[in-house]
């Protein structure tokens, strides 16, 4: 529908070196503002769009300009949206007293080595989860809009695509704008940002609650991942709060107010079940994806043989990936350096005794799971975007198995004296694996927007690649002077007024020490699992009645264990996105208008990503928590009524407008 002169381009810019440059200045800004509001908050935001939109701005006056050479912007700046999330455990290294600051050089090399290596991983992965897979792409499917919108707004000749170019940069522009508007004021806490109510149940000391987040981009997200994606979240997080809050409440009656309360069980209980569900589930999805991962390495062989035989030009431009020869010897390449970091740590570490068996067994570890990973969070970022993707409940799993394998392997050969080098050693290695993990999770994304229009593949790697050595250039400096500035809480001598939170890094280094000190208590994820398990066989008995509702096992895991701010604005967003296209068919041009409501929420997830950025360095070089406040507590009843109004009455205006757009409009 837009910009169709371009997809059949056979000469074009793309992976340009202005480019190149425009993506590393953007990786620079976006990574430093990431690093800090993950520390902080606990969260870190996607970077993609945000970075699609300012490269479409700055580079408009430039000849030659295509969507692709846009798309390359994003694909290298996007590594600041992932990459950062290594603040969700390395951290863990100074709150378990082992490290005083980040050693640049190694913490560098975890970065860019697992980075590295979680864009060779996603090359196989790609005809897998991409290519063949119906999965949504939420985010991937919105930066793809936007670029296709911003280029065919630059000029199509036929007056009927120009038109349509016309309605959807309207569509996108008036989502953002509506988004961006409402953050601001939100920042100002004139609206709440959520609506929470927590409260008791019955009277044996139980409470549980809810957090409904009003974001725009959450509720965008909901819309791009359909209804029953949605639904099976609901009952994560049904599952979550409305059974496994109120009975850990009940089981473990506590004094305090009742948000502490629920707070402290969905921490410390609820949240083990949800690693155990996603465990179970993560494992049935990569058994599912043996057949196609194998089928794609066999594509990429063929693709390589062509090559090989002086024929690389009868290949389609969007199966163009790095040859796979390559990607093995990039992948050993990786592999020796971290073999000597994981030496270099052991002898540090007083492990020397037993550096062979940790190098080798690292390795494989290393290897093995972060393939295991790459799959997963590759699914699960294709299920509700890589903003959303759990990745802290990945970690989770990994280090709980790097734990446990040194109490199998190491420990009985150690003295209890080397507890704290073994738990040291766990959060190492679960760092080298979480760096894949997290440029798997979005390097999917990146390669699903570049399917859709029709960008080089190999291009887009060789640019994460340079998105990634950049990223882990800049973050440990960054840490390392958050760390001087704030510290971490719960670190010895750190003034807990002034301290980041770092909760993830915080969950992480608590299981290792929990696992090699023998007292986690492995029931939580045993019942996770078996819910799991059970959600599991429900999926397969949906599938087989055929009547097009599903129940994905990940998806439920999720709504579990991610918090219900996170999780119940996506509920509404997939409930009434089904609801405009069902409407949709009713409509004149029904292709059109569902089409109008992709590019409407696209639009809302730019304004609230591109203002989060702007927000999160005013947080930064103010030194406040909320800068731009203008009332303060006493206004919060008031703020979360006037917010949920203002909030609900955009939406049924917005869509309206979106409907109405779409039987004016010539498309």
């Amino acid at each position: 529908m837009i910009a169709n002169q371009q997809l059949g381009a056979g000469s074009r810019t793309e992976l340009t070196l202005r480019g190149i440059v425009l993506g590393i200045v953007i990786t620079l800004v976006f990574t430093a503002a990431n690093v800090y509001f993950g520390l902080k908050a606990g969260l870190t935001f996607a970077t993609s769009i945000p970075a699609a939109v300012i490269s479409m701005a700055l580079l408009r006056g430039f000849k030659g300009v295509t969507m692709q050479e846009n798309n390359i912007v994003q694909t290298v700046a996007s590594a600041a949206g992932t990459l950062s999330a290594i603040i969700f455990v390395l951290p863990g290294l100074i709150m378990v007293g082992w490290w005083t600051g980040f050693p640049y050089w190694v913490t560098f090399g975890i970065c860019a080595l697992g980075g590295i290596l979680g864009v060779m991983y996603s090359i196989p992965l790609r005809r897998a989860l991409v290519t063949n897979s119906d999965l949504p792409y939420p985010e991937g499917v919105a930066c793809a809009e936007v670029l296709k919108v911003g280029a065919g707004a630059e000029g199509d000749d036929a007056a009927s695509a120009a038109e349509s170019s016309k309605a959807g940069l309207r569509a996108v522009l008036v989502g953002a704008i509506v988004a961006a508007a409402f953050f601001v004021v939100v920042q100002t806490r004139v609206f709440a940002s959520d609506v929470i109510q927590y409260f008791r149940v019955g009277d044996k000391g139980g409470a549980t609650g809810y957090d409904f987040s009003l974001s725009f981009a959450l509720f965008a997200v909901g819309h791009l991942v359909g209804l029953w994606v949605g639904i099976a979240i609901f009952v994560g997080a049904v599952v979550g709060w409305g059974w496994g809050v109120p009975y850990f409440t009940i089981l473990h009656p506590a004094a305090g107010a009742a948000a502490d309360v629920a707070q402290a069980a969905w921490s410390h209980q609820v949240r083990f079940l949800g690693a155990g569900a996603i465990g179970v589930a993560a494992v049935w999805t990569l058994a599912k994806l043996i057949k196609p991962v194998v089928s794609g390495l066999a594509s990429a062989m063929a693709a390589s043989r062509v090559r090989a035989a002086g024929q690389a030009a009868s290949l389609p431009r969007t199966e163009r990936d790095i040859p796979i020869g390559m990607v093995g010897l990039i992948t050993v390449a990786c592999l020796v350096p971290i073999a000597w970091l994981l030496g270099d740590f052991s002898f540090a570490s007083g492990l020397g005794d037993h550096v062979v068996a940790l190098v080798v067994g690292g390795l494989i570890y290393v290897v093995v799971m972060s393939f295991f990973v790459s799959a997963v969070c590759g699914y699960m970022a294709g299920l509700i975007g890589s903003s959303n993707s759990p990745l802290s409940g990945v970690g989770i799993l990994v280090v709980i198995g790097a734990a446990l394998l040194l109490v199998l392997g190491i420990k009985p050969l150690v003295g209890a004296s080397a507890g704290p080098a073994l738990v040291a050693f766990a959060l190492f290695a679960t760092a080298v694996i979480f760096a894949v993990a997290t440029i798997a999770n979005n390097n999917l994304q990146d390669l699903k927007t570049g399917q859709l229009v029709d960008a080089t593949p190999w291009k887009q790697q060789v640019a994460l690649v340079i998105g990634v050595i950049v990223g882990a250039a800049i973050i440990p400096p960054i840490m390392d002077l958050l760390n001087h500035a704030y510290g971490f809480a719960g670190t010895a001598g750190v003034d807990p007024a002034r301290a980041l939170a770092a909760p993830q890094a915080a969950l992480i280094s608590a299981l290792a020490q929990g696992v090699i000190q023998g007292n986690l208590d492995w029931s939580l994820i045993g019942m996770g699992a078996a819910i799991g398990a059970g959600v599991i066989a429900l999926d397969e008995v949906l599938a087989r009645v055929g009547k097009g509702a599903r129940l994905p096992p990940l998806a439920v895991g999720l709504g579990i264990y991610l918090p219900t701010q996170t999780t119940l604005m996506i509920v509404v967003g997939a409930v009434v996105g089904w609801y405009f296209d069902k409407r949709a068919d009713r409509a004149p041009k029904p292709a059109a208008t569902k089409q109008l409501g992709v590019l409407l929420a696209s639009g809302m997830i730019v304004g609230e990503s591109l203002l989060g950025v702007v927000i999160a360095a005013v947080v930064v070089f103010s030194g406040k928590t909320a800068p731009l406040a203008l009332v303060g507590d006493s206004f919060e009843g008031a703020a979360i009524w006037i917010g949920g109004i203002v909030f609900a009455i955009a939406m049924i205006l917005l869509y309206r407008w979106a409907s109405r757009l779409s039987r004016t409009a010539k498309i």
